[in-house]
């Protein structure tokens, strides 16, 4: 497995921007499909977006428009920025990693949490 800790949690306005960061550890990384999911309270888990190692993204509908995903091989490190956050985004988010390229991910990271205020 591979090592993912995820940072830039907070606590915002709605409206505002946040931007995570997850690092990866170990050399492959560039080899790797990543992805952010988010988890609110009583809810299941939810796809947010995802980066192939090709640079391609996906997008889950809430976030399309909002959030953008992008990837710095040379740092290991895997982004979301968000933007016109809403109360509705309030959820942890994990960054995972799809060694396989597969949409199956193999590693999580712990979380950070967002919080949104109205």
């Amino acid at each position: 497995q591979v090592q993912l800790v995820e940072s830039g949690g907070g606590l915002v306005q709605a409206g505002g921007s946040l931007r995570l960061s997850c690092r990866a550890s170990g050399r492959t990384f560039s080899r790797y499909g990543m992805g952010w999911f988010r988890q609110a309270p009583g809810k299941e888990r939810d796809f947010v977006a995802s980066i192939a190692r090709s640079g391609s993204t996906n997008y889950g509908d809430s976030v399309k428009g909002r959030f953008t995903i992008s990837r710095d091989n040379a740092k290991n490190t895997v982004y979301l920025q968000m933007n016109y956050l809403e109360p509705e985004d309030t959820a942890v988010y994990y960054c995972a990693a799809d060694r396989n390229n597969d949409y199956n991910y193999d590693s999580w990271g712990q979380g950070t949490q967002v919080t949104v205020s109205s």
